[in-house]
């Protein structure tokens, strides 16, 4: 059995990979990775608008991984709408791009939830093969950060690189949308806390594997005299 020591932080572990799992599966079914603002440079440049009046010609749009929604401001008002990625939007995007991220994602998610059950088995007992102890946590942990940062960073490149939300915003439109603004939000930045969760349970174990010296206590030795023995 393993001791109280190392109870603590086995338990302590498979908390954090269960708080990846769950902040994985948050994280893909919100629909706000990625805000901005568009502006509609059709309608402005129809008008020559100057400074004052593009106001009137800046839109909002957010996205994530499967849907999302923008507010398009062409000079007559603001018109909401909805969109889903699958199955016509991907074929505008990097449909491979956009797959591998989602990819990563699930097998990030299935190497969470493997952590999550090699940390209780190590809490409750010691592993007689290896890979069931601390080494295979380590693995797994290392698996599933590696796979979320690779999300993470896909993610990063399909807005930067292949300008996600140019194409997005441009998707079956008759004007042409430009590019204001663009801020990560809460969801991508949920995946990167998924990451850090699982350097966390590393840390853990690594903790974990410390041999601590053991305090002992002297006992005092007894000093008999003669007199003692008399008595």
């Amino acid at each position: 059995m393993p001791g109280c020591f190392k109870k603590t932080l086995f338990a302590l572990a498979s908390l954090t990979s269960f708080a990846s799992f769950i902040l994985i599966v948050v994280a893909m079914g919100t629909p706000k990775w990625m805000t901005g603002k568009i502006l509609c440079k059709t309608g402005a440049d129809l008008v020559n608008a100057t400074d004052p009046e593009l106001v009137k010609f800046i839109g909002e749009i957010y996205y994530g991984l499967f849907r999302g929604g923008k507010i398009r401001q062409c000079g007559l008002g603001g018109r909401r709408s909805k969109f889903t990625i699958f199955p016509h939007m991907v074929k505008k995007l990097n449909t491979g791009l956009h797959v591998m991220i989602i990819m990563f994602l699930c097998v990030a998610i299935f190497f969470s939830l493997v952590s999550f059950g090699f940390c209780i088995l190590n809490a409750i007992k010691v592993p007689y093969r290896a890979i069931k102890g601390p080494a295979g946590v380590c693995l797994w942990n290392f698996l599933a950060g590696g796979f979320v940062v690779l999300a993470v960073t896909s993610f990063m490149a399909a807005v930067k690189l292949h300008h996600l939300t140019e194409r997005i915003a441009n998707f079956r439109e008759i004007f042409q949308f430009v590019i204001l603004e663009e801020r990560f939000e809460d969801c991508f930045w949920l995946c990167v806390a998924s990451a850090t969760t699982h350097a966390v349970n590393l840390l853990l174990i690594a903790i974990s594997g410390i041999n601590f010296p053991k305090i002992k206590t002297k006992t005092e030795e007894a000093n008999v005299t003669a007199e003692d023995i008399m008595y």
